[in-house]
């Protein structure tokens, strides 16, 4: 079972998608960076000194009475709150995360595009009198000997 399981593991494909799987968790971690550190500051200026991780709904008092400053003091006390700041944060990070992935499945598909290989120039033709398939460069029909004029093609 040991000696299958590291046939099963060293695997092209389950190596590649592990390395998938770890750059995909640092790249989570750079973009959850990137709007809670750079995108979600300046959103949160414009729309007066908004911190979007402390919005929250509270639905129920914790042992300490509110009101609460931040969710860390609603959580601290055990409030019972609907964090959608933390929620607002998430989706936006997921709309940046596909938005990179599509632009990453585009380019790929484009440069598969450019390696197909143009279309092959045709070899043969068809003659016009007996619709045999001939080359293309004949001048006359192997099949029922008409001659071929030689702009025909």
């Amino acid at each position: 079972m040991l000696k299958e399981f590291k046939e099963f593991a060293m695997r092209g494909n389950v190596i590649d998608m592990a390395i998938g799987i770890i750059i995909g968790a640092a790249f989570g971690a750079i973009v959850k960076s990137l709007v809670a550190d750079v995108i979600m500051p300046p959103i949160g200026l414009l729309l007066g000194n908004v911190d979007f991780t402390n919005l929250f709904i509270l639905l129920q008092e914790g042992t300490e009475g509110g009101p609460y400053a931040s969710l860390g003091e609603a959580q601290a006390a055990g409030a019972v709150t609907v964090n959608y700041g933390v929620f607002l944060n998430t989706v936006i990070s997921f709309v940046i995360v596909a938005f990179v992935v599509f632009l990453l499945i585009r380019s790929i598909n484009r440069l598969k595009r450019e390696e197909e290989e143009p279309a092959a120039e045709p070899t043969t033709k068809e003659c016009p009198y007996c619709l045999s398939s001939i080359a293309i460069k004949a001048t006359r029909c192997p099949h029922c000997t008409s001659e071929l004029g030689r702009t025909e093609g």
